[in-house]
């Protein structure tokens, strides 16, 4: 399997980013504290001009839960067909059912409209009620891909249990850790786990160019007291993050 460097991104300056600093893939997302939702079209559209290599869409139609209604669904599917008309790779997509259960059907509906496109399961992987049963079904369904921080709060946290998903998947599908991983820690990660794949954001602070600032007024809960300051992918992080990659895989 070759050794791969995904990172997450929300905008076309992470874009930007991510190809100075050699990632090989990136995941556009919208909403990132939310834990990600769909993006627009016309972000995928610039995402695909500014980024050559693989581009990953999440299809997450809302926060919170993953378990969708039939409207949700068909929001999803239709999603899913913009994302492939705008170049993306592949898709990024994850349903549950009540009682925490990879849900086959819905995600089987997803994969049909995804046909021929890369695909991996997001973190809902994480809120199943037992890790090893829903890798199981994640393989059954053709998926290739799994991110997961081993159902802890990161990936830190969960090295044990994903040193022993790698092991119970073989080569049948990829674990791919992701949820406070850093360049920092990225190489003992890979090295604890046995993993070839890693995903992590790279995030620097960037300031608003506003030199007027209404700090009395927010425009929403996430962004309350963060009006003029953001993060971004950062080329140094990224740059940091693929050789910690490669020397790390290296190094077995």
């Amino acid at each position: 399997m070759t050794r791969m460097l995904e990172i997450c991104i929300d905008g076309v300056a992470s874009a930007r980013a991510a190809a100075a600093g050699g990632a090989d893939r990136v995941e556009l997302c919208a909403n990132l504290p939310e834990g990600g939702t769909t993006p627009s079209a016309g972000m995928i559209r610039e995402v695909r001009v500014a980024f050559r290599g693989g581009l990953m869409v999440i299809i997450r139609p809302r926060g919170y839960d993953f378990l969708y209604s039939e409207e949700e669904m068909k929001v999803m599917r239709h999603d899913i067909g913009v994302a492939r008309e705008l170049g993306a790779d592949g898709v990024v997509i994850g349903c549950l059912t009540a009682d925490g259960r990879v849900d086959r059907e819905r995600c089987g509906s997803l994969l049909d409209a995804a046909r021929g496109m890369d695909v991996t399961f997001h973190r809902a992987f994480d809120m199943t009620r037992d890790l090893a049963e829903a890798m199981e079904d994640i393989v059954s369904l053709g998926i290739r891909r799994v991110l997961t921080s081993g159902g802890a709060p990161d990936v830190p946290s969960g090295k044990s249990v994903i040193q022993d998903l790698v092991k119970r998947a073989g080569a049948r599908l990829s674990i791919m850790p992701g949820g406070g991983v850093t360049e920092a820690n990225a190489g003992d990660i890979i090295r604890a786990t046995g993993v070839r794949e890693i995903h992590l954001s790279a995030r620097a602070d960037v300031q608003s160019g506003m030199k007027f600032r209404n700090e009395r007024c927010s425009m929403g809960t996430f962004s309350n007291g963060r009006e003029y300051l953001w993060r971004e992918a950062s080329g140094a992080k990224v740059r940091a993050a693929k050789l910690a990659l490669t020397a790390a895989l290296a190094g077995r």
